[in-house]
């Protein structure tokens, strides 16, 4: 195995490479190598400078060190969606070809076999097949989406180079069997990523989307509304209990014939039986003595 040197890599996908059909595929991966052969010359990157492999669906490739990064993000995000309309306005709509790509920079090495090595590329792979990178392109109107490593946005990104707006990239984490990995996603964020208070004071956006807290629907009562009141005992299926008339005791009959021994009634009453009676109500006693 050779010794690890440092790259820039290079990541493209095809999106829905597989719903194709064999021919449809045959037609994809050429309009892909295309695209990548007319972006890196855009971008003063010839052969000589670098490695590609080819991995179906997708390319991948290893650019020297030396070579621009920011000449390679602006011609990424400038030259390859200009590609892409041209492909897609001519294309059938089995043939539409729509990309998720990813920069990054490590240190690579190449074993006995040819094969590529490292842990930095592993994360670079791990970012282009993250869902968040694959829901942005989703929600698009275009046919590109891109992410670039945290060490990209650091060294190039962040300095609002011309043709690379900084304030077009946003933090985003995404999870990996190593743990989260933190990026920056060029252009919006997919909805139902939840955000967290960035390490730069900017909003951090995360795979996973958040919920509301049992029992919480998340709803505020307009302003001004009166909060709902707290149920009280429940009565008789069907029945309410009947209003009180101020200053006085009502007591309502709904049939029978009811008896009051030794009981004076002061006040109005209407029909005992069957009727009510409103007013002062002693009862068991004589009208003269209080209780």
């Amino acid at each position: 195995m050779t010794d690890p040197v440092s790259r820039t890599i290079l990541l493209l996908d095809i999106e829905k490479y597989s719903d194709r059909d064999d021919v449809e595929q045959a037609y994809l991966r050429r309009m892909l190598y295309d695209i990548t052969d007319r972006t890196l010359e855009s971008a003063g990157i010839d052969e000589r400078l670098r490695l590609r492999a080819d991995r179906g669906d997708s390319v991948m490739e290893l650019i020297d060190a030396n070579a621009s990064v920011t000449a390679l993000l602006r011609a990424l995000l400038t030259e390859v969606p200009v590609q892409l309309r041209a492909v897609n306005r001519m294309a059938s709509s089995s043939a539409q070809i729509r990309l998720r790509g990813v920069v990054a920079t490590g240190y690579v090495a190449i074993d006995d076999h040819d094969g590529w090595v490292g842990s930095d590329l592993n994360h670079a792979c791990r970012l282009l097949d993250a869902q968040l990178l694959r829901a942005a392109l989703r929600e698009r109107a275009d046919d590109f989406a891109l992410c670039v490593s945290e060490g990209v946005h650091t060294g190039i990104v962040r300095h609002g180079h011309p043709g690379i707006p900084a304030e077009d990239f946003h933090p985003v984490t995404v999870d990996s069997k190593n743990g989260a990995l933190r990026a920056w996603l060029h252009g919006p964020v997919p909805h139902g990523a939840d955000e967290h208070s960035g390490t730069r004071g900017t909003d951090d956006h995360s795979e996973k989307g958040g919920a509301p807290a049992p029992g919480d629907s998340g709803e505020s009562p307009a302003p001004g509304a009166e909060p709902p009141a707290s149920p009280g005992p429940a009565g008789p299926a069907g029945s309410a209990s009947p209003a009180t008339p101020p200053g006085g005791v009502v007591i309502q009959f709904n049939g029978g014939s009811p008896t009051f021994g030794g009981s004076l009634v002061g006040g109005d009453q209407h029909g005992v039986s069957g009727g009510q009676v409103t007013g002062d109500v002693h009862l068991g006693g004589s009208g003269g003595e209080s209780a």
